[in-house]
């Protein structure tokens, strides 16, 4: 992002201090009030609820895709203590108000992204806060941003089960929900617990996706199961929804993002999940129509 200063233009450096979430009042006050849409079409948020995944990975993969399809896309990078988007696409804060919300980053292809990753000095500074502070930087992340008019708004969300999700799920209009697995049962009792309070709260699940699932040889093209055999489609069996997609263990990836190049990454693999997310949602659109 440029680093200078404009006339009028106000850098977000610190906590937040715009207006602070929808929140309860006074004893037994009803549910958080979501707040509204703008331009954004949809809102489709990536989670895992635990670490070491590659959530972040598969949320800039999935809006890479969206974007080479012709599609309008955001990234709210909700992992605040944890944040790592800006890296992936290459980005560097701060971000400025310029009287019309927050200006997002902007990468050369048109994807505009906003993470607490622009809010400090160094790249290696924490972000230490509690988490109502996290959760009110998210929501203004969402309703203090000038994000345009946008095809998709892609969230990447923080992991666990906790005040800060919860919050996300109550007041930010989640479209709908894509959860990221890895092949072995340890992270799938994890990932299941998420999928649970996102059912749990009414956000609908979209599908999964299996991330380094296995490792092609780049020798004799035999298919390797680093983590043995896969289980996620079984997971996706018994939720009731797609297996979106199954990602590779490739060094060209972990290449690319190291450079601040994801969005170059274009693989059969990645545009069939674009293609399988606009699907599900299609089918949601319909699954709802239907209640109603």
């Amino acid at each position: 992002m440029d680093g200078g200063h404009d006339h009028g233009t106000h850098p977000t450096s610190s906590p937040p201090g715009g207006p602070a979430p929808p929140r309860r009042t006074g004893p037994g006050a009803g549910p958080l009030q979501r707040m509204g849409k703008g331009g954004i079409g949809r809102v489709i948020a990536v989670g895992s609820g635990k670490g070491g995944v590659g959530k972040s990975t598969v949320a800039a993969l999935l809006a890479s895709a969206l974007a080479r399809s012709g599609r309008r896309v955001g990234v709210l990078d909700a992992d605040v203590t944890g944040p790592s988007v800006p890296k992936l696409f290459g980005l560097s804060g701060p971000l400025y108000d310029r009287g019309e919300g927050i200006e997002p980053a902007t990468t050369p292809e048109g994807l505009r992204v906003v993470s607490s990753q622009f809010m400090v000095e160094d790249e290696q500074t924490p972000v230490i806060w509690r988490g109502p502070l996290v959760t009110r930087l998210i929501t203004q992340f969402f309703g203090g941003v000038n994000w345009g008019s946008l095809d998709y708004l892609i969230l990447d969300m923080p992991p666990g089960t906790s005040d800060v999700p919860l919050t996300v799920f109550q007041t930010i209009p989640i479209d709908g929900m894509v959860f990221v697995f890895t092949p072995q049962d340890l992270a799938a009792l994890i990932v299941k617990k998420a999928m649970n309070m996102a059912r749990d709260l009414h956000v609908p699940l979209l599908g999964v996706v299996e991330n380094m699932g296995f490792l092609d040889c780049p020798h004799c093209h035999e298919r390797i199961e680093l983590f043995g055999p896969s289980r996620v489609p079984k997971i996706a069996e018994e939720y009731g929804v797609p297996l979106l997609a199954r990602l590779p263990v490739d060094p060209t990836l972990a290449v690319k993002c190291d450079a601040g190049r994801v969005y170059d990454y274009d693989t059969p693999e990645t545009r069939a999940l674009a293609t399988a997310l606009a699907d599900a949602l299609t089918s949601a659109d319909r699954s709802q129509l239907t209640v109603l």
